[in-house]
């Protein structure tokens, strides 16, 4: 069964553009040959870490949105531990959060509506209605710093 997984790995500082680009090709290669995809890719950049991980303070980080079998991502997680340009990795699967969003959504969709309909109105909003404009945001002028009444 196809599972969505989101793949985040930090890369050592001293790895080049073309080491980021061969690790991302040995993972689509994995991917491919045990039956999977790759749907997204991002490479976020050199950033500095949260904490200093063995002598590192910063890494490239990045995220991969891989479809596939727990197998796949057996085989990723094998390789990263004995790849010494892999400073950090972490696996996630995403499919489940998903279906709880979407049903959450649904049922928020259907109060909405139920309720509309119970006080007279549509059950979809109208263009416009109950939406803010950038200007009608509450000020509250109570608390202004206490500059200004002294």
């Amino acid at each position: 069964m196809n599972r969505t997984y989101e793949l985040v790995y930090v890369v050592s500082p001293d790895a080049t553009e073309e080491g980021v680009a061969d690790l991302h090709t040995q993972v689509d290669d994995i991917v491919q040959r045990l039956g999977g995809q790759i749907e997204k890719t991002e490479n976020w950049g050199r950033r500095k870490l949260a904490y200093e991980i063995g002598r590192h303070k910063e890494g490239t980080y990045v995220l991969e949105v891989i479809s596939g079998t727990g197998d796949v991502v057996k085989e990723i997680d094998r390789r990263f531990k004995v790849t010494d340009a892999i400073i950090r990795h972490l696996v996630v699967r995403v499919d489940e959060e998903q279906e709880v969003v979407e049903r959450t959504r649904e049922k928020r969709t259907s109060t909405s509506r139920r309720r509309r309909v119970a006080r007279g109105l549509t059950p979809d909003r109208q263009m416009g209605e109950g939406q803010r404009s950038d200007g009608d945001e509450d000020h509250d002028d109570r608390d202004s710093g206490g500059e200004e009444a002294r």
